[in-house]
């Protein structure tokens, strides 16, 4: 059973084919990383799966549902931060992230534990009683993650979501994205950064064309593996899922 999943996903942005069949699928328990060149279709895709996008064809599915319509149940198993992270400018960050835990179901008797614990964890407790709109960039992403795996969901969809952290930052993100694989979320991430997801994913989905133009086993010479791909892809040779 899959927990993210996208299957035939087509949308064009006027004459400029955004997605052109794209599917993937997550399971409990893994990360798969999706990477492409800027306009490849991975950030639309991960709009699509957070419920901000319907596609012209194609369907996606968080936790069984529909996303457009994702239900309570499923809203509160699931996390995301794509484009702007949910955080409000003008709360501190531990009154976001409690926020972030109510509106996600956390119980209120809970709420203070989940969100110190995932404070300390991203290393913001410095900055706990700081407005969000004080931060520096990296801090602020930071926050965001927070808020999206305060509830500690089934389902985590990311999106460069090491962008703006600097070596420390990246290593949190890193571990903590990797323990909830390990309790059994299914977690989606793009990124631009192929050494940085060779260290945490257990797959890793080259997309090109709005296009799954192949996998890349994590490992050596995985830059050289993934522009192979984009090649072959504009030649016309690259194969759907097959791995590298």
């Amino acid at each position: 059973m899959t927990s993210l999943t996208l299957h035939d996903l087509r949308h064009r942005f006027g004459d400029r084919p955004a997605l052109d069949g794209l599917s993937l699928e997550v399971a409990p328990g893994e990360i798969v990383a999706m990477v492409g060149l800027n306009g490849a279709g991975k950030t639309t895709a991960l709009r699509v799966l957070t419920g901000r996008l319907r596609p012209e064809q194609g369907t996606a599915r968080v936790l069984g549902a529909d996303p457009a319509v994702l239900g309570t149940a499923a809203a509160c198993r699931f996390g995301h931060v794509v484009g702007t992270a949910l955080v409000s400018p003008d709360l501190a960050v531990t009154e976001n992230v409690r926020t972030a835990a109510l509106l996600q179901g956390v119980a209120r008797a809970d709420v203070p534990a989940a969100s110190a614990a995932v404070v300390h964890r991203l290393d913001l407790s410095a900055w706990a009683d700081a407005r969000a709109r004080t931060l520096s960039a990296g801090n602020a992403q930071r926050l965001g993650i927070a808020c999206a795996v305060v509830h500690g969901p089934s389902a985590l969809v990311l999106d460069e979501p090491t962008s703006a952290l600097d070596p420390r930052g990246v290593v949190l993100v890193r571990e903590l994205v990797r323990s909830l694989a390990d309790e059994g979320a299914a977690v989606l991430v793009s990124s631009h950064h192929l050494d940085e997801v060779a260290r945490v994913a257990d797959r890793v989905v080259v997309v090109h064309g709005g296009r799954d133009v192949g996998e890349l086993a994590p490992g050596p010479e995985m830059e050289q593996r993934f522009f192979a791909r984009v090649l072959a892809a504009d030649a016309g040779t690259a194969t759907p899922g097959a791995a590298a």
